[in-house]
């Protein structure tokens, strides 16, 4: 018994070596994540959306470090300013990665993060307030600018005459190729010389090395689709486009019979504004409640008097577009382009190609009831022309005369006839007969 339980404990043995090597060995690696949240393209309140969304995930996993992998020609300067405002307000260390260029808003979110690192041929600056029209803003809005990039690198102990340079041509840095009438922009060269910039690397490894975070798992955030949506709709260029082809569709829509393309497509530009304004945040639901009222008066003014009703849609309309944007000035223009277009439209749609509104067809009636089309208010007696008859009254002028054994309401010309005297039917308009004495 004691040589088979030698034999039991050696087969158990080695059962138990062999079922070991056949498992993987997980490693016990509990180095907490870094999150990669990539900048790309145009600044604005989408991309803020997205990022305030990275960032809390990020917190709510443990993360030790966020990278912003930042690809950006900048944007919009009231995006930025959040932008800027949620990196100060997190607690995990961030890191900006500018793989290719951080321009103005660019620029200015690489400055309110913990570190700076750029590849070889990256660039950062150029943050100067550009308005809608493509000119450099008031004074005011340059000197907020110009105080923020300033506060953006003293924060960070950084000198802060290089970010006042990038936003304001009025500062004299030749050496750095920003002689004064031109803005400051950084090459990785000229960045790490000014300590702007930590290091220069040719990729995300070596930005996780000098930040010992090179073992760590890595979690790179992608945008969602209702994202990409989002911060397409956002786009300050892209809203008038959605406005003006939500109005020109629904205005072509009411010289078409039934509801057809152009309609559609005024639809779903309205969708899609609001869909994404809600997405970035921009816009509450109470906009979208204002929207549908004003929609709903809008139509029930087709059906009722006195105009009220229309006026109050139109204008719980316009609220709720200008209520779903945080730039009002912005959105009124952008609204006022897309009304003077459509009104231009539908000038164009009577005037030149002498169209008429097929909708209106069903609430408005449009036959004539004219004599040449055939309609009479009353019996119309002219087989009576020519007639003569007796009077049975005297008419003065109007009178009582027997034609044809028939009592028939008459009036003379304008002169007296006496009773008992030959008359002649001489005019027939409707009812009214003018009769003449016979000579």
């Amino acid at each position: 018994m004691s040589l088979i339980r030698k034999w039991s404990a050696l087969l158990f043995g080695l059962l138990l070596f062999f079922t070991g090597l056949s498992f993987p060995v997980f490693s016990q690696n509990k180095e907490k994540p870094v999150y990669v949240v990539p900048v790309h393209h145009e600044v604005e309140k989408g991309l803020y959306a997205f990022m305030k969304r990275s960032f809390q995930e990020a917190e709510e996993n443990g993360a030790q470090l966020i990278v912003l992998d930042i690809h950006t020609p900048g944007g919009a300067v009231d995006a930025a300013g959040e932008i800027g405002k949620l990196l100060d307000e997190t607690d995990t260390r961030t890191v900006a990665f500018i793989n290719d260029r951080a321009l103005s808003a660019g620029a200015f979110i690489s400055l309110h993060t913990d570190a700076i690192y750029m590849v070889p041929n990256a660039q950062m600056g150029a943050a100067a307030v550009i308005d809608e029209q493509g000119n450099m803003a008031d004074k005011k809005a340059q000197s907020y600018w110009r105080s923020a990039m300033k506060s953006a690198a003293q924060t960070n102990g950084l000198d802060p005459k290089y970010a006042i340079a990038m936003a304001d041509p009025d500062i004299d840095l030749p050496q750095y190729g920003a002689e004064k009438g031109k803005l400051l922009t950084f090459s990785s060269k000229e960045a790490l010389e000014t300590g702007y910039s930590k290091a220069t690397v040719s990729q995300l490894k070596e930005v996780l090395q000098y930040e010992k975070a090179v073992e760590a798992p890595v979690v790179e955030v992608k945008e969602s689709w209702a994202e990409k949506v989002a911060r397409f709709v956002t786009n300050p260029i892209i809203v008038p486009i959605l406005l003006t082809l939500a109005s020109l569709g629904l205005v072509l829509e009411l010289y078409s019979p039934g509801f057809g393309l152009p309609g559609s497509i005024g639809l779903a530009s309205l969708l899609l504004f609001f869909y994404g304004h809600l997405v970035a945040g921009l816009a509450g639901y109470e906009s979208l409640l204002l929207f549908i009222i004003g929609a709903l008066l809008v139509i029930a003014e087709l059906f009722l008097p006195g105009g009220i009703a229309g006026i109050l849609g139109i204008s719980a309309v316009a609220a709720s577009i200008l209520l779903a944007g945080d730039n009002v000035k912005w959105m009124g223009l952008s609204l006022v382009i897309a009304m003077v277009i459509s009104i231009t439209v539908m000038i164009l749609m009577v005037k030149v190609f002498g169209k008429k509104m097929k909708f209106f067809k069903k609430i408005i009636l449009t036959d004539s009831t004219s004599t040449e089309s055939g309609y009479v208010s009353n019996v119309n007696r002219s087989e009576l022309l020519g007639k003569t008859g007796v009077t049975k009254t005297p008419f003065r002028p109007a009178g009582t005369v027997i034609i044809n054994n028939e009592r028939i309401d008459a009036v003379s010309e304008g002169g007296f006839i006496e009773a008992e005297k030959e008359v002649t039917v001489v005019k027939v308009e409707g009812a009214r007969i003018v009769v003449r004495e016979t000579e």
